[in-house]
């Protein structure tokens, strides 16, 4: 007796991505969206059609493996059936794959850190599936990438899901969402599939409370998990961030803003960040009579690869400062405030990083390196008034601050600090700057009510009390 397989009827987006044969397909973006389901299906269709070949599925850790691939994927393909003849393929345990009859093979790991992800040196594989991919590092991603390899004729392909959030989010969005590429990264080789709860029937017949459920949630996570958004995701630090071009001539309700020649009575500063094989930053700064800062112009050295340094020693990025301060029509000819992280300032192994630059006529002073001060100081100044104006902005050709601010996510254990494994450099030599120009924290004006209609003055004498006699305004 043939055991029959039975896999279900896919979604309209699921038929998508069944179907799709991009080299690089990314699919979902929210909760709910049948994911798993297409993964698990879309690699028993591989392992019938290409016989020989090796799949591979990937999460971050082996207990989310089990529960949503190992386990569902032995149940259908009935490898544990009391009648032998009834098992349309074998798990092995101890290698964690299964083996069809054919000899495909669909082999289960798992990728929670960079040492698990060197251990996939040497390894080869014709179909990657990395579920939930946004919990992957860019260079974690890389590696797993390079993994699919083979001079056999089966097709070569990596399918991607995701949600947004993580610290894979940077890289995720730029491929699929924005479709931002690289100079060695084909546009033709990508493709994403939206796939929300709404468009999964079969979840919404099962578990039609589940909608009800995200719509449940706190704002920005129902935002990312229910409506697919990637501009706002759980974890984010900096989430009152505006990037709105609609608003770059009007300054309104936005941060980032277009260039202007800056008035030469601005005091202007210099932020910087050292970094050799993490990059370095530096940025410069502008301050109006009102004490508003405008980021307007940056240096940052990284790779092509994100978090990656340039490895430039400080002679050579003093030099590029100069040139850049001799040249730019918003720096040639200025007084410039050069503001630095503490750690250049250190002579315990020699000559300070300071003293090198200063060689090359570029100084700078120590910048307040406390922290959460720091950070609530960056939250002050992006915050709106009533009218949409930030005490903070930032020129649309910052493309380096614009990228990695958004981007940074919460520390795990320091709760209310920024994960600094994360591309945090911009992030470090603004707050230093912003320290030196502090601002108390936004104060809402009060509501206050018309009292022309108080003719016993009720109003008026608790009014007095509550804002204090010079806040109280009379008609």
């Amino acid at each position: 007796m043939i055991q029959e397989l039975r896999l279900g009827m896919p979604s309209e987006k699921q038929k998508l991505f069944l179907m799709d044969k991009h080299k690089y397909v990314g699919f979902g973006g929210a909760r709910g969206g049948g994911k798993s389901w297409a993964i698990r299906t879309k690699a028993i269709g591989l392992a019938y059609r290409y016989p020989g070949i090796r799949i591979t599925i990937i999460r971050r850790t082996y207990p989310e493996l089990r529960e949503n691939h190992i386990l569902p994927l032995c149940e259908t393909l009935h490898v544990r059936d009391t009648d032998p003849r009834k098992r349309l393929a074998k798990y092995n345990d101890s290698k964690k794959d299964i083996i069809f009859p054919n000899g495909s093979r669909i082999i289960f790991r798992y990728c929670e850190n960079d040492k698990d992800a060197e251990g996939f040196q040497g390894y080869e594989t014709d179909v990657m599936f990395v579920d939930e991919s946004t919990h992957q590092t860019e260079d974690r991603m890389k590696k797993l990438n390079a993994t699919v390899r083979g001079v056999n004729d089966f097709p070569k392909r990596i399918y991607y899901t995701f949600n947004p959030g993580g610290v894979g989010h940077a890289w995720v969005k730029r491929l699929f969402i924005d479709r931002k590429f690289n100079a060695n990264e084909n546009p033709d080789d990508y493709n994403f599939i939206q796939s929300l709860v709404t468009d999964n029937k079969v979840l919404m017949d099962t578990n039609p409370d589940y909608i009800k459920q995200l719509e449940a949630l706190p704002p920005k996570i129902r935002e990312a998990w229910l409506y697919g958004r990637w501009d706002i995701f759980e974890g984010q630090v900096f989430e009152e961030w505006r990037d709105d071009p609609e608003h770059y001539v009007d300054r309104k309700w936005t941060h980032v803003i277009q260039p202007f020649e800056i008035p030469s009575d601005w005091r202007i500063y210099r932020g910087f960040d050292w970094g050799y094989s993490k990059p370095f930053a530096v940025s410069w700064y502008a301050v109006d009579h009102k004490g508003t800062v405008y980021n307007f112009q940056e240096f940052y050295g990284c790779t092509s690869t994100p978090n990656e340094g340039v490895k430039y020693e400080p002679k050579k990025i003093a030099d590029a400062i100069h040139e850049i301060e001799s040249t730019d029509i918003n720096l040639k000819g200025r007084q410039i405030i050069g503001i630095a992280d503490p750690a250049i300032f250190d002579e315990q192994r020699g000559e300070s990083i300071a003293q090198m630059m200063e060689r090359e006529g570029v100084y700078f002073e120590p910048g307040d390196h406390t922290r959460l001060a720091g950070k609530m100081q960056c939250h002050y100044r992006l915050a709106f008034d009533d009218k949409g104006i930030p005490k903070f902005y930032c020129f649309s050709n910052c493309k380096h601050f614009i990228r990695t601010i958004p981007l940074l996510l919460y520390d795990e254990k320091k709760v209310e600090d920024i994960d600094t494994s994360l591309e945090d450099h911009i992030y470090d030599e603004w707050r230093y700057v912003l320290m030196e120009n502090p601002i108390n924290p936004p104060v809402r004006k009060k509501e206050v009510k018309d009292i022309r209609d108080d003719p016993l003055d009720l109003w008026r004498d608790k009014a007095k009390d509550s804002l204090g006699a010079y806040d109280f305004i009379t008609y």
